[in-house]
Formats: C-alpha cells, sequence, structure tokens
C-alpha cells in the first residue's frame, strides 16, 4: 500500500525525510512553504518545488486520494518566546487553512507539530478552538509531548505532536510510543573535531571579552555559592534613586533585589572587578545580565565549562548535558570548552537530519530553517508508532 502525503508548512522537509527513513512506501504529493529559502532547499533535497502559500492549495490540484497530512503549523504566535497574540496574528490563524484543506481530502491522518506552550496560551482557549475544529470535521486527537532528549539526541525541545484520527478508522485505543531512553545522552558524537572547524564559528571581539569578564568573577566565588538567577550587574552601579526603582517592572525589581545578599558579601570584588570592566559591561545591555542556570559554584567552576547563550534577556548559562533548544533567531549556542557558536552541520545533526543532508550555503538561512524545523527523530517515532498502530506499514 502506497501512503500519499501533503507536507503543509513544509520548511526544509523534516517530515518528508522522517517518511524518507522509514521506508514505508509514502509519496509526497504536494508541499508547501512561506519561506523562499527553504522551498529551494526542499527542492535540492527531494526533487519537489513547494507552493508558496498553503491558500494556493485548492480542490482542483489533486485528483488522488490523500492518505496523510502532516505539518509545524507557525509558532510563533504560541511560542514562548513570542508575545502570544494566538489568533489575533494572521500566522495563527493559518490552522483553519489546515481544516478547509482536510474537509476536503479527508486525509486518514493528520501528523501537527507545534510549541508546548500552544496548551496554555489565551488560558487555554486556543487549544479548546483547535480541538474542537478538528472534532467537527471528524478527527479523534491524541497529544504527544516529547523532546529529542528522551531518544538519546541531546537538544532539549519540548514539542506537541497532534495524531489526529478519522473517526471512520479510529480504534478508541491509544497509541503508545517507545519508553524515552534519555539517561544515555552524549552530546560530543554529534560535533565535528575542533580542528576541522573554520575559524568563523569560533567567538572573538565582544563576545569573547565579555564572557571572560564573567569568568573572572565566577572564578572569585566561593565553592557552593549560590548565583541568583540573573545577575544584573549594570542596575547595581546605576545609582538609580528610590522612585526610579519602583518605576521599574516587577521581574527587574525582583532581580535587583535578589541580586543584593550576593553583591554585599563579595563588594570590595565586585566593585573593583565592575570599575575595571564596565566600559564593556555598559556596551550592550545583555553583556550586563547573567543568567546562571547550573547550580551552585563548584571546585574550579568557569563559565566555558556550559552551553552558552548570547539571549536578549542576557548572557544565559546552561548545564553541558544537552543542547538548549535550536531556535530561528540570533541564540545560536556556545560550546564553551572550545569557545565557539555549533555548526550549521552539528545544528542539522541534532535535528537528526543525516549528514548527506544538503544545507544552504548561508549560515544565516541554516540557523533559521533548522531552528524552525521539527526533528526528524521525534517524528519518526511519531509515524512510526501511529502507522504500526493502524497496522498501515
Amino acid at each position: 500500500m502506497e501512503l500519499k502525503y501533503i507536507d503543509l508548512f513544509c520548511g526544509i522537509g523534516g517530515f518528508h525525510k522522517a517518511f524518507d527513513e522509514l521506508k514505508c512506501n509514502s509519496r509526497c504529493i504536494i508541499a508547501c512553504d512561506i519561506d523562499k529559502n527553504c522551498r529551494d532547499m526542499y527542492n535540492k533535497n527531494f526533487n519537489i518545488n513547494p507552493y508558496k502559500n498553503i491558500k494556493d492549495i485548492n480542490e482542483d490540484m489533486i485528483e488522488e486520494e490523500i492518505d496523510i497530512f502532516c505539518g509545524g503549523f507557525p509558532c510563533q504566535t504560541f511560542s514562548n518566546a513570542g508575545k502570544k497574540k494566538t489568533f489575533e496574528d494572521e500566522r495563527g490563524l493559518l490552522f483553519n487553512e489546515i481544516i478547509r484543506l482536510a474537509k476536503i481530502y479527508t486525509p486518514k491522518i493528520m501528523f501537527l507539530e507545534n510549541v508546548k506552550h500552544i496548551l496554555k496560551v489565551g488560558n487555554g482557549e486556543v487549544i479548546k478552538y483547535i480541538l474542537q475544529q478538528l472534532d467537527n470535521i471528524g478527527y479523534k486527537v491524541q497529544i504527544f509531548n516529547i523532546s529529542p532528549h528522551n531518544y538519546e539526541i541531546p537538544q532539549q525541545r519540548e514539542r506537541v505532536y497532534f495524531v489526529c484520527i478519522r473517526n471512520n478508522i479510529y480504534n478508541n485505543i491509544e497509541i503508545k510510543l517507545p519508553k524515552y531512553i534519555g539517561n544515555k545522552l552524549k552530546f560530543t558524537k554529534f560535533l565535528d573535531n575542533k580542528e576541522d572547524i573554520d575559524k568563523k564559528y569560533f567567538i572573538t571581539g565582544d563576545i569573547l571579552k565579555c564572557l571572560e569578564v564573567w569568568d573572572e568573577i565566577i572564578q572569585q566565588f566561593e565553592v557552593g555559592e549560590k548565583i541568583s538567577p540573573v545577575i544584573m550587574i549594570n542596575e547595581v552601579y546605576n545609582n538609580h534613586t528610590e522612585e526610579e526603582f519602583n518605576k521599574y517592572p516587577n521581574w527587574k525589581k525582583d532581580y535587583i533585589t535578589r541580586n543584593k545578599p550576593l553583591i554585599k558579601k563579595y563588594k570590595p570584588i565586585f566593585d573593583k572587578w565592575y570599575n575595571k570592566y564596565k566600559d564593556i559591561l555598559q556596551k550592550r545591555e545583555i553583556y550586563g545580565k547573567l543568567e546562571w542556570q547550573v547550580g551552585k559554584i563548584k571546585d574550579n567552576d568557569s563559565i566555558f565549562n556550559y552551553f552558552i547563550q548570547i539571549r536578549q534577556s542576557g548572557i544565559r548559562v546552561k548545564k553541558a548535558e544537552y543542547f538548549p533548544t535550536l531556535v530561528a533567531i540570533t541564540q545560536i549556542p556556545i560550546y564553551g570548552k572550545e569557545k565557539r557558536y555549533i555548526t550549521p552541520r552539528e545544528c542539522a545533526r541534532l535535528q537528526s537530519f543525516p549528514d548527506n543532508y544538503i544545507l544552504s550555503d548561508n549560515d544565516k538561512y541554516s540557523y533559521k530553517q533548522l531552528g524552525n524545523s521539527v526533528n526528524v527523530n521525534n517524528v519518526k517515532t511519531i509515524i512510526n508508532s501511529t502507522l504500526t498502530h493502524y497496522k498501515l506499514l
């Protein structure tokens, strides 16, 4: 039996790659994506030229029976990093295009993916709306929340998958995923040899200087010291008045207040350090914020023992167990031990694309595309479990 599917919001083809790797006699009939660079990479890898817009797909385009829809519908309106405008944003309304096409082609199964916060945003009204619309057109839905790190891929990337089964084939039995095996993570096997990596990926200039400055103060803390979640060092020395402090947003006042015991304990050290490095710490607002997410200070501790991201909220330091979530904006993880950004090819491995997958020649495009992509291994797990359950393999 050949399984024919439509790849909606296809990106660079994470769902397509998962179907190919399952070797389940599947065929992509149509794909679509709004991003031209994604369409180019999809064509290079799968020899299919996606349509530009899901709205371009209509009932006159396909005569064959469609078995499956798949797609990670736009998540910017639901993401924790965004403004959570939900369906006030046109991108949020694109979910309705899936419903429109499902009415036309009535696929047996739909595999849809989004960020986990879609379950909470809009006071729960968004997920309520989604499930109601799917129910209205005759689909039962099972939701899975999984991350690559649950299955030996060292990236924490929690996503929800909606497995939508057409009512007339639904068997009223829950689909079971394989047991999680995330305790065997070895992130180093996903990395290239340091000697083989282009020099352009190694941090230099202000970024390196800023991290070295923070590393200097970290090494002066006592072993066992608990660092406040975010040290906002410029606010310690900006001489704000009580009136100015009271005008700060609550989150900022909270961090400043929680910083005070640490600053007081190490005040002579902080004073000397800040006076020496205030130029770099004040150069950009984010340089003066350290978000330390790796617990108490350890013996011979260093900022370079961990993964680092330069975020809008500041410098985030995370445990070197698995990589932070890859995102489509400029927060490329820094591998502290080697003082470098991870490369696009390493990002591709973390998204479970094989090394023979063709990436863009433009790193900026690759980072964005991979940050937006579904994880191939997670998708394959979901699809394989579903098709096995319904004896469609």
